[in-house]
């Protein structure tokens, strides 16, 4: 089983940016989460082809388990 950590943000352009993290901590928090994403954010961390991030997004967790065929 993998866990993925999904952070979204727009940009200045208005486009997606997606920030992924794989297997992330047992119990992460909304509140953590939104609170790296407001740092990304606050000190101008990365940018993006359609500008510095604007705003952060619904983050989410991908949970997937992968079996053998038979």
């Amino acid at each position: 089983m993998t866990k993925t950590l999904n952070m979204p943000f727009r940009n200045v352009s208005g486009s997606q940016v997606n920030f992924t993290v794989i297997n992330p901590k047992t119990g992460l928090t909304k509140a953590e989460v939104a609170a790296t994403q407001a740092l990304f954010i606050s000190k101008n961390l990365f940018a993006s082809t359609g500008g510095d991030l604007a705003a952060a997004m619904e983050p989410s967790i991908l949970i997937r388990d992968t079996g053998v065929l038979a």
